[in-house]
Order: C-alpha cells, then sequence, then structure tokens
C-alpha cells in the first residue's frame, strides 16, 4: 500500500456567521493524482489555503500531517519549505517582469550578496524544459498566452523543489488543446515523484486524470473515491457534489424556431489601435427571437471582442459595419445606449469587469438601473432592498441576506448576482460571455436552468462559450469564430465536436 504524503485530519475552520470547514479529513498518497471536487461554497479553497498557510495554525482545528510529521504552518513560507506550493485561478505572476525573474522571485540565485543572472536564466530555461515549454526565459510574462503562463507558473514551483504540488482551477481559462496539455504535464510530473492536488468543476477532466477523487459538500467529507476501481463517474460525482442526482444538465425544452430577427450584425470589422490590426473581419450573424446561439471559438478568436463591440464599444475599437436591432438601425457609442436598446451583456470576468466585490448584494443588482429605484434623483432604499429580494429568491442565490457583501459569496452565487444585475435593466437580448466559467454542476445546471426559462418567456440569448458540450447542450444554433472571422454557422442537428473543432482552427 502506497505511502500518505499528507492527511488532514478534523479539520475546522469558521467565519463570522459561517463554518467553512467542519471536521474535514483528507488523505492523499505518495505519487498520486488526487483530485478535489464540490460545488461552490463546498470548502475546497479554504481547506487548501489552511494547508498552504494563508490560513496559519491556530486560525483552525484539526491537524496537518506530511510523511508521518504533524505540520504546523504559521505562513506560506513554511509550506513552501515543507514541499507544498498551491497555484491559484488567478496567477501569480508579474507582467512587466521577465520570464526567469518570475520562476525565481522570491527566491533568487545569489553570488554573495548580488543576483546571479546568468546562473538564473540558466536554471529557468532547465524548469521551462521539465514544464515541456520551448520559450525564450527573457521574454515578458505579458507576452504570453494565459496557457503558458499557465506552465510558468508550474515551472516557478518546480524551481521550489515542490513534492506537492496544488492547482486550483488551472484549466478554467484554457482552451481544449492548453487543458489537455497542462493534464499530460501533471501525469508526466508524477512519474517523476511529484504529488499532484488538482481541483476542478470539469468532471470529465476528473474523470480521465484522477487516481483518486474526494467530494466537500457543505464544508464536510463525504467519500473518496478510487478511480482505478471504476468509482469516479460522471453521475457518481454529481451525486456525491448535489447531494441528489441529476438525470441531465441540459435542461429539456422546445425549440421556439422563430422567423423573428432581434438582431442581425452585417459586414461588422473591429480594429484595434492597441494592437495595430483587425480583430473582427467581416462579421456576418443573426439572433431570433426566443433562441439560444451558441458562439464558439478558442481562446483568442475574437468572441468577447466581438460582444463588446456590439455592447457600446467600451473598449474603443474602430468598428465599422451594420447593427440592426428589432427593425431598426443602431450604432451604439455607449453601453448605456445598448442597454436602452434593449441588450444587456454579462463579462466573462465576473470579479474584474462584472460585479463590485466590496459592495453588497442589493448594489450590485440594482446597479445597472438605478433610475428604476430612484424617485427624483434619490434612491429609494426601501426599492433597493425589494427588488434585490426578488432576483434573489427567482434566482436561488444562496446568501443569509442582500446586504453581504459579493465577495463573500462563492462564484456560482456571483455569478447569478451579476446575471440578476442584467436581467434587473429588462432586456430582450441577453449576450453572456462565459456564463458557467468556473462554477460547480449544480451552478451550471442552475443557470442553464434560468437561461431555458427565460428564453421561453421571449428573451433571446447570445451565449459565447469555450466548452463544446455547453455550446451543443443549450444552442439552437452555433456560430464559428476564428482569427476574427465566423467560419461557419451549423444548425445543433448538424452540430458536432468535430465539426466545431474543425471550423475554430481553420
Amino acid at each position: 500500500m502506497s505511502t500518505p504524503i499528507l492527511m488532514m485530519n478534523n479539520i475546522t475552520k469558521e467565519f463570522p456567521g459561517v463554518k467553512a470547514l467542519d471536521q474535514v479529513s483528507f488523505q492523499v498518497t505518495q505519487d498520486e493524482i488526487h483530485c478535489l471536487v464540490g460545488e461552490n461554497g463546498a470548502g475546497k479553497s479554504t481547506l487548501m489555503k489552511v494547508l498552504s498557510g494563508v490560513y496559519p495554525y491556530g486560525d483552525y482545528s484539526g491537524e496537518i500531517v506530511i510523511n508521518g510529521e504533524e505540520q504546523k504552518f504559521k505562513s506560506i513560507n513554511d509550506s513552501e519549505k515543507a514541499g507544498i506550493a498551491i497555484i491559484y485561478q488567478e496567477l501569480a505572476l508579474v507582467p512587466e517582469m521577465t520570464v526567469y525573474e518570475n520562476i525565481f522571485l522570491g527566491h533568487e540565485i545569489r553570488n554573495g550578496i548580488t543576483v546571479d543572472w546568468n546562473e538564473t536564466i540558466k536554471r529557468a530555461g532547465e524548469m521551462l524544459r521539465k514544464v515541456h515549454l520551448d520559450i525564450n526565459p527573457e521574454v515578458k510574462v505579458k507576452e504570453l498566452g494565459v496557457g503558458k503562463q499557465q506552465l510558468v507558473e508550474i515551472a516557478k514551483a518546480l524551481s521550489k523543489n515542490v513534492k506537492l504540488l496544488i492547482l486550483d482551477e488551472p484549466t478554467a481559462a484554457l482552451n481544449e488543446d492548453d487543458s489537455e496539455n497542462l493534464l499530460n504535464l501533471l501525469r508526466d510530473l508524477k512519474k517523476h515523484g511529484v504529488t499532484c492536488v488538482l481541483i476542478s468543476h470539469k468532471l470529465k477532466e476528473v474523470i480521465s486524470i484522477a487516481d483518486t477523487v474526494t467530494v466537500l459538500r457543505d464544508g464536510k467529507t463525504i467519500c473518496t473515491l478510487d478511480n482505478k476501481q471504476g468509482e469516479v463517474t460522471e453521475n457518481i460525482l454529481i451525486k456525491n457534489m448535489v447531494g441528489r442526482e441529476i438525470d441531465n444538465i441540459y435542461p429539456k425544452r422546445k425549440f421556439m424556431r422563430s422567423d423573428e430577427i432581434v438582431l442581425e450584425v452585417k459586414n461588422w470589422n473591429a480594429y484595434n489601435p492597441a494592437l495595430g490590426r483587425n480583430i473582427l473581419k467581416d462579421v456576418n450573424f443573426n439572433l431570433k427571437k426566443g433562441e439560444i446561439v451558441g458562439f464558439s471559438g478558442l481562446m483568442g478568436s475574437g468572441r468577447t471582442e466581438l460582444a463588446l463591440s456590439i455592447f457600446g464599444n467600451p473598449d474603443g475599437y474602430q468598428v465599422d459595419g451594420e447593427l440592426i436591432v428589432n427593425g431598426k438601425s443602431k450604432q451604439f457609442k455607449h453601453p448605456r445606449q445598448a442597454i436602452n436598446a434593449g441588450l444587456a451583456y454579462v463579462s466573462e470576468d465576473r470579479k474584474g469587469d462584472g460585479l463590485i466585490l466590496i459592495q453588497d448584494v442589493k448594489q450590485n443588482i440594482t446597479l445597472a438601473n438605478l433610475v428604476e429605484i430612484s424617485n427624483r434623483g434619490v434612491m429609494d432604499d426601501n426599492a433597493e432592498v425589494k427588488v434585490a429580494i426578488e432576483y434573489k429568491d427567482s434566482l436561488n442565490i444562496k446568501t443569509p441576506s442582500v446586504e453581504q457583501k459579493v465577495s463573500n459569496l462563492s462564484g456560482g452565487n456571483q455569478q447569478k448576482v451579476s446575471l440578476g444585475k442584467w436581467l434587473f435593466v429588462k432586456p430582450d437580448i441577453l449576450i453572456l460571455d462565459e456564463p458557467t466559467r468556473g462554477i460547480d454542476v449544480g451552478a451550471k445546471f442552475e443557470i442553464y436552468t434560468i437561461m431555458t426559462r427565460l428564453v421561453e418567456q421571449g428573451m433571446s440569448i447570445i451565449m459565447m462559450s469555450s466548452e463544446l458540450s455547453e455550446v451543443l447542450g443549450m444552442s439552437e444554433r452555433v456560430y464559428v469564430v476564428s482569427s476574427g472571422r465566423i467560419t461557419g454557422e451549423l444548425p445543433i442537428e448538424e452540430a458536432t465536436q468535430e465539426k466545431i473543432m474543425h471550423l475554430a482552427t481553420s
């Protein structure tokens, strides 16, 4: 029987009014890939922050045992000395610094009192080869794509002689190819003695890579499953994560098949002055009443840029082409004009662009339509609370109060607040950019159910997504975007992953 490299016994961690971890026990065996799954708010990230010293000894109860010895980490430095490294979903790299500077940031190679830059560059090259990344270590991080930045983060961890590598949603922002490359790297690291703990909401990814899986729910350990024994299936994971069976994550609905076009884009082009090139080229598409149209494509294909250029062009692209909304030609020079015309846009980055995290739920929900809860320029606090409670209930936002700060909510509930904010402007057309990124299967099902309800009520939805299963599961038609162009349109009856990937790479 393999030796446990890590045991976390009866870990309890409380925040004011919330027990985030309740007697959680968790064990990882030497040289395995152990996946940690659960709904948003289940306690996964909190447990890993306890392990990595973000929450120091004394802030929690229970014990951490590494290689048979109890550990009492007081800081991240203590956990790193014990061979633990954690890579968060939001990468901790300095964009303006070079790759080699980032890899050895905080543990520089010195020759006396000065940094030995030649040795640093040499050693950085060695670390990059270990993660199969063929780049010049002297390039700045900001010049790399997200997938390569993720590998630089892992190289940084390996430079500290890591024995236990923790990755929190490492593939959330990656395309299919970059995700598969990363998973293959983890398999390779396992062969070379690095034990990995992977937090992921992508269940197919978990099934493909995990040796064992531990499921958390509501801050408690539910079970640990052995993939080699056939215990890890999608249905079993979902049942243990949400406490019930979900037969089909994509709600069944009847397609409206309306011929009424509510939005049409013709010969749409967008030039980005900062990049000095066109980011959208001769784009043509339409959206019909009561339908969900999916937009698929690789990272950087131009999906988000298309959404932004339509929704009032907040990034200041040089746009030309024709935009027709409900039969009328429109030119939006500001998002407010798009909102007034019946459009709403839920951004892909809910934390950076969609929400104000330090404000509470009610303030975020009413933010885009303050005039609705104002009387002669003065906000009606009672009306704001009433509206927020209505959306909290209708969207099933799990929060003890609408006065709870959004930063304290799980990712899935933050996404529902962002959705509520835009539904409050009462749009006819809703643009959803990566609507389920970084949220668990239970929250995804709720978002999909809300989308289904909205189109049945007559709303029309444009959904930008990098998850092919999501595009195929929710769309009535699919447009594929590649290098700023639409390379194909597929009715859902003809759409397959293979066809979409062929068009996305053409």
